[in-house]
């Protein structure tokens, strides 16, 4: 059969970008235990034997992966399950016609009298083109068969901001009731380029290709292109569930078969294989750069802890002669006061206990100045 013969062509296609993935996950793992490993430097023997065994890890377990999705990529080509309850021809989901667009045009070219032009919800689908009253599909008002039929364009009326195109019968047959032609007009330019092509896909081809410019014939069967347009609907219909498929599992594949056992390894084995090497006191060997500053922070340590006991040991055996009390000088401000009193014109009477004293005063010569002593 030609469906099952395209879909397993299309399942093997999926093989590469399984691989690759795989080899993607890989390769991140790899780059993320070089960037743990680098921390240590400090001891170079000690990280390569932990480099070697974790990336033989990582090896073994991608081979077991690859495999796997290998596995899984050959179990959907041994059996085209066309009974699968998502697969458009199956039995719970099989349609005679399969529906290839679906919206709303207008038909433009109904008279006046006849109710002038109205908008139908129309659907296409590889044997024929039906509408309906709205878009709930209830009340199907024609359906016209896509035998002998052909579109060619319209040009669009004056003061109208519709794109139109007609469908007539290459036989001259009436199209819709007394209609030879059926013009269906659309809001943009982009619907009905999209109408075209469904048209186009269904086997209704332009009116402009059923004959060249050198006049040579091309093969146009239209029972053909509708037989291909199914098998176009089936095989995307069954790939969509691979593809859905291989979506969900190779995920999950690679999270169990690469990078959980990869991180069980590391916590459970690593260590008893490191062990399992016989030359623990080689693996733990400093590198040169890791010795000599290693050498030179203890040197700072000694130097630091030798600084320590001599600041302590001055603190301890000096000895310090405390200052004598300060000396009160408050009653000489006093006296002087008194004296400037006296100047001032204080009399006998008002300080009798002061005469005496300033008297004192001033026959006193000041200390440090023996001309005044003379005088």
């Amino acid at each position: 059969m030609a469906f099952e013969a395209i879909v397993k062509k299309q399942i093997t296609s999926l093989k590469g970008p399984c691989i690759k993935f795989i080899d993607m996950v890989s390769h991140e793992l790899i780059t993320t235990v070089y960037q743990c490993i680098s921390k240590l430097s400090a001891f170079p023997q000690l990280r390569e034997e932990t480099e070697r065994i974790i990336i033989t890890e990582i090896r073994e377990q991608e081979n077991k992966c690859r495999d796997q999705v290998l596995l899984l990529i050959d179990i959907q080509l041994a059996y085209i399950n066309t009974k699968h309850e998502d697969f458009i021809g199956s039995a719970s989901t099989r349609n005679p016609q399969n529906v290839i667009q679906k919206g709303w045009l207008t038909i433009s070219n109904i008279g006046i009298m006849k109710g002038g032009a109205k908008e139908f919800w129309f659907i296409l689908s590889t044997e024929s083109l039906s509408w309906y009253k709205d878009g709930e599909e209830k009340e199907k008002k024609y359906m016209l068969p896509l035998d002998n039929l052909k579109l060619r364009d319209v040009e669009k009326g004056f003061m109208s901001s519709k794109f139109v195109f007609a469908i007539f019968n290459t036989e001259l047959r009436n199209v819709y009731k007394d209609y030879k032609c059926l013009e269906l007009a659309c809001n943009s330019q982009e619907e009905l380029d999209s109408w075209k092509a469904s048209l186009l896909r269904a086997g209704v081809y332009p009116e402009r290709d059923a004959e060249q410019e050198n006049g040579a014939q091309t093969f146009t069967d239209p029972q053909l292109e509708r037989q291909v347009e199914t098998i176009r609907n089936l095989v995307d219909s069954y790939m969509s569930i691979i593809y859905k498929t291989v979506r969900d599992l190779m995920p999950k594949t690679i999270m169990h078969l690469m990078i959980n056992s990869v991180k069980e390894f590391i916590s459970s084995e690593l260590l008893a294989q490191l062990y399992a090497l016989g030359e623990c006191s080689a693996l733990m060997d400093e590198s040169p750069e890791q010795k000599q500053h290693r050498e030179e922070v203890l040197r700072k340590h000694s130097a630091l802890k030798e600084a320590l006991t001599v600041i302590g040991e001055i603190s301890t055996s000096t000895f310090t002669t405390p200052l004598p009390p300060p000396v009160d000088s408050s009653w000489i401000q006093h006296q002087r006061y008194k004296f400037d009193a006296f100047r001032a014109g204080v009399s006998k009477v008002d300080c009798p206990n002061y005469l005496p004293q300033m008297i004192f005063l001033i026959h006193t010569p000041r200390r440090g100045n023996p001309q005044q002593s003379q005088v």
